[in-house]
């Protein structure tokens, strides 16, 4: 199946920033928990799959949404390159479910500064309120790693198209990718 790039928007924690992996190094850093890895993240929730304090998880994803751990968020391999690719063609939308834009907006405008076209970000503080923003932009397909926010957009009509991690391996319908050059072979190029 090929997906429009108009009409095609993304996630960003866990499709464009490997927010994962900097979750795992301000739990070492700052809280001396080195003994978990990526692939002990098998929920999205991670104090559902972790044996960390939940006050503890909180802290931690409260850094990285304000972007002031310290440490460098960075990107998902390839995401950059294939995101100025796309982004020679088509504006992008980036539509997140975190509560605050501008640290995450930010990010990403420095991290994409080489993306010629417009770059739009919407923080939703919601993962169901993505659909709005997604129907309101015309978009009919969207790259996700939160397995339940794809089925919620599959059931208002917007493809989901899931990016594969540990956490989402569950069961599902959806076309399903592993990494930024499988997205670009999905997107049609004109």
């Amino acid at each position: 199946m090929k997906f429009h790039p108009q009409k095609t928007a993304f996630d960003v924690d866990g499709v464009v920033a490997d927010t994962m992996s900097l979750f795992l190094k301000i739990a070492a850093r700052d809280f001396g928990i080195n003994s978990i890895s990526y692939s002990d993240i098998t929920e999205y929730y991670l104090e559902d799959c972790l044996d960390i304090d939940p006050d503890v998880v909180e802290v931690v994803i409260n850094r990285i949404i304000e972007n002031n751990s310290g440490i460098e968020l960075l990107p998902i391999e390839g995401a950059v390159d294939a995101l100025c690719r796309i982004g020679s063609r088509t504006p992008l939308l980036f539509v997140t479910a975190r509560p605050r834009l501008d640290p995450i907006k930010r990010w990403i405008s420095k991290t994409l500064s080489g993306v010629p076209s417009r770059i739009d970000v919407i923080a939703t503080g919601s993962f169901e309120a993505k659909v709005d923003v997604l129907k309101a932009y015309g978009v009919t397909s969207f790259v996700e790693d939160r397995l339940e926010t794809c089925f919620h957009l599959n059931e208002n009509n917007i493809t989901p198209i899931l990016f594969s991690h540990p956490w989402n391996r569950k069961p599902h319908p959806f076309q399903s990718v592993r990494n930024w050059a499988e997205i670009e072979e999905l997107l049609l190029v004109e």
